[in-house]
């Protein structure tokens, strides 16, 4: 028998027929499943299910609409530790059922479900939590890898022993210290360890624990986008942070002021510098963390993506004995990590390299490197003073803020020294008029420039489950315009993606990679500096001579398989 549904247009719907709506089935195998289910007297789903019809999604997304619950999808969602303590593993697993979250003022408990219309599940899940129970449908396969995973990773036990020592609603408790006094401390140590744990492992870059009205969210950085994966009681925030501090050697009782602090975390075999900044919110506290991998070394500027012209180009320039060399773009692009790959290519004992860095994010062995200290007035400008009197053949500046900064980063440069530094522009020809606009000289400029590179960073389409797929032509126009000669003679053009599997948390990434333009200045560019030409002019020129563009570089990577086309018009598109 059919289960069919009313629409508001007075129509009857079939879950084949909502499939169909949902552009899950075309409207051949739409006739065939209606067919089978006239010959057979089988239920639309199992035929769908039996010839694998559509994905595991659709159909549920379908079953969902077709009789009116809230679907939900269990990959984006953040693990809520205080709904797992309401219901146990075992009790998860007979009835294939999730909690992803509670409110604890309404006492709902929001559970996803292998079968949301099990009422079984639900009425006995309300009677064992004292909860009302508001059903999500859920993929099943899904629901089975959080259950096994989630309970193991969410800090459960750790959040319910915790609670237990933290007074609510005003409730005075008294502690027998010989019995109780450190297991508060323990528990909240040991969620600082998964918390930390759980980063190394996803290959985070920074790990954000920020207040909320009713909880406290754990946010990670993976591969240069934000992911909500955990959520903490209220109740502990303090006893989180407070935490965190004492590990960072920060003052436990100033909460009014930003403070910054650092330590080392050893996880299984790899070790991380992490750099932890507060800073006082409306809500509570906020804590950032950033974690350096001390192993693994750093890349080699092909391994950042550095490829053709674009790589001879930096490779010519860093060889030179003299002139100045930067790295654009805005922050987060892989500025730092470019500039210490291009360190680690000309270190030798025969020259002396001096780094001024705020903050010194990597250690090199063999090469001077010097941390900023406003407060002490070590300054880029005042140190960079200091160091031409420390016979150096390669400077490297963090960063061209000022006028004064670029003075001396060109005095160097004319004095014959090597000098590499970053500054905030979106492209490699807009550099020049900036530092033209810092009041440098464009005859001094024109002279002591040697290179520029401009960067971004996109996100690798993971190897394990990349599939090619046909673009739309608009998109396909696109990227022909752009590339122009560029383009690869060959008939076969293919696009690619991730489809998502559980190594790469269903995003169907795994690493980055940069994109990026390299501009050497000729002597025609050199020209046009003089002139006060316009980045649009440079940029012109640069293209006559041979420069490939970010955005050229990104589509020739997406036409690779390396990244997709979102990926590149995400971080590239003007």
């Amino acid at each position: 028998m059919t289960v069919q549904v009313k629409s508001n247009s007075n129509e009857t719907k079939s879950l084949a027929d909502i499939l169909l709506s949902q552009g899950a089935l075309n409207e051949e195998k739409l006739k065939q499943i209606k067919l089978t289910e006239i010959q057979t007297g089988k239920l639309q789903e199992e035929i769908i299910k039996e010839r694998k019809l559509v994905s595991e999604e659709a159909l549920v997304k379908a079953r969902a609409e077709l009789y009116n619950f809230p679907y939900i999808d269990l990959t984006t969602i953040p693990i809520s530790s205080e709904a797992l303590t309401l219901l146990s593993q075992d009790v998860a697993e007979r009835f294939k059922i999730f909690p992803f979250s509670v409110d604890m003022q309404t006492k709902q408990l929001n559970l996803a479900m292998a079968d949301p219309l099990d009422l079984t599940a639900t009425e006995f899940v309300e009677q064992k939590t004292g909860y009302i129970v508001k059903p999500y449908a859920a993929e099943p396969s899904k629901v089975e890898t959080l259950i096994s995973a989630g309970y193991t990773t969410s800090l459960a036990r750790e959040v319910t022993e915790a609670l237990k020592e933290v007074s609510r609603d005003g409730e005075v408790k008294t502690f027998d210290i010989f019995k109780t006094g450190v297991i508060r401390e323990e528990k909240v140590a040991e969620i600082v360890t998964h918390i930390l744990s759980f980063a190394v492992k996803a290959r985070a870059s920074d790990v954000h624990i920020e207040p909320q009205e009713n909880f406290t969210r754990v946010r990670y950085r993976i591969d240069g986008i934000l992911q909500e994966k955990l959520t903490i009681p209220k109740d502990l925030r303090d006893a989180l942070v407070s935490r965190i501090k004492i590990l960072s050697s920060m003052k436990i009782d100033e909460k009014r002021l930003p403070q910054d602090g650092r330590f080392n975390f050893k996880s299984e075999d790899q070790e991380v510098d992490l750099r932890v900044s507060t800073l006082p919110t409306t809500l509570g506290e906020k804590v950032v963390m950033r974690l350096l991998k001390k192993t693994g070394g750093i890349p080699t500027l092909p391994e950042l993506g550095l490829s053709g012209r674009a790589l001879k180009n930096l490779q010519d320039a860093i060889m030179r004995p003299h002139g100045i060399i930067l790295i654009c773009g805005p922050t987060g692009s892989g500025k730092t990590t470019t500039l210490y790959s291009i360190m680690q290519t000309i270190n030798t004992s025969k020259v002396n390299i001096v780094t001024l860095e705020d903050p010194v994010e990597y250690k090199i062995a063999g090469v001077n490197q010097v941390q900023v200290n406003p407060q002490a007035g070590l300054t880029f400008a005042s140190g960079l003073r200091s160091f031409l009197r420390q016979d150096p053949n390669i400077i490297l500046v963090g960063e061209i803020r000022d006028q004064e900064t670029t003075d001396l980063a060109i005095q160097a440069s004319l004095t014959g020294h090597l000098v590499f530094s970053t500054l905030h522009t979106n492209d490699a020809s807009g550099a020049l008029p900036r530092l033209l606009d810092m009041k440098a000289e464009p005859y001094l400029l024109a002279s002591s420039m040697t290179a520029i590179a401009a960067q971004r960073v996109v996100r690798k389409i993971h190897e394990e489950c990349k599939i090619s797929y046909e673009p739309d032509l608009e998109i396909f126009e696109e990227v022909r315009s752009v590339l122009g000669s560029l383009l690869p003679k060959t008939k076969d053009i293919k696009f690619y993606k991730g489809e998502g599997c559980t190594d790469c948390g269903k995003s169907g990434y795994y690493g980055r990679v940069g994109i990026f333009e390299v501009l050497p200045v000729s002597e025609k560019i050199s020209r046009l500096i003089l002139e006060n030409a316009s980045s649009a002019d440079i940029e012109r020129q640069a293209k006559t001579e041979g420069m490939i563009t970010m955005k050229e570089d990104g589509y020739l990577k997406v036409l690779q398989g390396i990244t997709t086309i979102e990926e590149v018009l995400r971080v590239a598109q003007e």
